[in-house]
């Protein structure tokens, strides 16, 4: 069962959801939600269970304005403003661990891109990345996935908000037949992950 307490922020408290592997945790994996969804969306409770059995320590963030009951997202600012609140707890609280790799799905993907420098990150996995709005590819956010870090962009190739490029630090797995939620295969979507990670020397046996 994971651990579920509460961290501070300037935009109220976020929840989180630790769960840790049964050896000592060869990386911590954060992981945000989705702007009206939860930390228990299918392709994130995947994802978690693959990375605790790859040797990772797990925790799932809530933003605040989900823990105080909206669905309508803070704006970005908000967001990575809270977010990184909670990365510097965690890093004090896993301080032994050897890497961070942030991430999270949809909305979550964007706060990780924006902050994983500033956070001190070492690898960015963005779930289901919203490249663009539906029918609006002109207004790309590709950008936010120039951090320069190892990143892993994993999008439903009938994804109406479209799928990124990969680039000199971005590899995007394309999942066939899934579309933004990636509920169709959430196994075969963290297997990706999975294999990522320990390409990236963050997975152990």
């Amino acid at each position: 069962m994971p651990a579920s307490d509460e961290i501070d922020t300037p935009r109220g408290p976020a929840r989180i959801d630790t769960d840790l592997p049964v050896r000592p945790a060869s990386a911590l994996l954060v992981l945000g939600h989705g702007a009206g969804g939860s930390v228990d969306a299918p392709d994130l409770l995947a994802v978690r269970d693959a990375s605790i059995a790859a040797g990772l320590a797990v925790v799932r963030v809530t933003q605040p304005y989900r823990v105080a009951g909206r669905r309508a997202p803070a704006p970005a600012g908000h967001l990575d403003e809270a977010w990184s609140a909670v990365l510097a707890v965690l890093r004090d609280r896993h301080a032994d661990v050897p890497a961070v790799v942030v991430g999270g799905r949809s909305s979550g993907a964007r706060v990780a891109c924006r902050t994983a420098r500033a956070v001190g990150a070492a690898g960015v996995v963005a779930l289901a990345f919203p490249l663009h709005p539906p029918g609006r590819p002109e207004r790309s956010r590709a950008a936010e996935l120039g951090t320069g870090l190892p990143t892993l962009v994993v999008n439903g190739d009938r994804d109406p908000f479209g799928t990124p490029e990969p680039g000199p630090t971005v590899q995007v797995v394309s999942r066939p037949g899934e579309t933004h939620d990636l509920r169709r295969d959430p196994v075969g979507t963290a297997s990706a992950v999975r294999d990522w990670l320990y390409a990236q020397g963050w997975a152990t046996d």
